[in-house]
């Protein structure tokens, strides 16, 4: 218990203490609570923001789980991710073919890598004129942006650990019979996770990032599209919980994903030189 305490405590004297301090500087008029509203107000829009408005209503038939979850906050969370989850999905399932056949075939590579490298410099925010034009308003753009923000890194990262498989390893499994499939799915895929799972995880951040820009353009719900709804009317303590939940949500997925990682990894001596 106490070896699981430490490293606990540690984690939170940073945020703790600049909490204590940003809440002392707002009551002591250092900062304009309009600008930079304390932490306890900050908290009570966000409790205000996660629950729901209407009082429950045993007779109206509906859970009380349901109920919990019909407030603003939970249903543009929901929003976001599920637009993170779409979007994420169509770019990572675009990227891992391509890039495990770049990494494979010299000819696919020299082929696909020209064009790869013009666009890949591209932000997707630069696309967000061309998205309105060809999809309109609402999730389909927001899907391609998503999918455009998280389809270079799973690319790129897919390429480099194919190319990476050191060659005695293949070299070793052709002298012992194997083909082209079982070479591919015994020994470049398996050598391969590790960066692919590095270019997903990146490819995810990268996909929360993209989603808040797009409901900030193009879609009038979730997380993004409530912070600049906050905006137009000056509710700073509203901004703020919105960017506190994209950080928690960012945080629980980045280690849903470090979990996963280490789940198909445990193999991996770089793994295990880090326990």
């Amino acid at each position: 218990m106490r070896a699981r305490l430490v490293p606990l405590l540690r984690a939170v004297v940073i945020p703790a203490a600049v909490l204590l301090l940003w809440e002392g500087l707002s009551r002591a008029g250092r900062v304009s609570p309009q600008i930079l509203p304390p932490p306890s107000q900050v908290l009570r829009r966000w409790v205000a923001y996660l629950l729901p408005t209407e009082p429950f209503d045993p007779a109206s038939g509906e859970s009380r789980l349901l109920w919990l979850v019909s407030g603003e906050l939970p249903r543009d969370a929901f929003g976001s991710l599920q637009r993170v989850l779409v979007g994420f999905a169509i770019g990572a399932g675009l990227a891992l073919p391509l890039g495990l056949l770049m990494g494979a075939k010299e000819w696919v590579h020299q082929l696909f890598d020209p064009l790869v490298q013009v666009l890949r410099p591209i932000p997707p925010i630069a696309y967000i004129p061309l998205s309105i034009l060809w999809f309109g308003l609402g999730n389909p753009p927001a899907y391609f942006l998503i999918s455009l923000g998280a389809f270079f890194p799973v690319l790129m990262n897919t390429i480099a650990g194919v190319r990476s498989v050191d060659a005695i390893y293949v070299r070793a499994a052709r002298n012992l019979g194997a083909g082209e499939g079982v070479l591919f799915r015994r020994v470049i895929l398996p050598a391969a996770t590790p960066y692919i799972l590095t270019g997903v995880r990146v490819g995810m951040g990268v996909a929360f990032i993209v989603v808040i820009v797009a409901e900030m353009i193009a879609v009038n719900s979730g997380l993004g599209y409530r912070i600049l709804e906050a905006r137009e009317f000056l509710w700073s303590d509203k901004i703020i919980a919105g960017m506190l939940t994209i950080g928690l949500a960012g945080l629980g997925i980045d280690l849903g994903m470090n979990a996963l990682n280490r789940r198909l990894l445990r193999w991996h001596r770089g793994i295990e030189q880090g326990r």
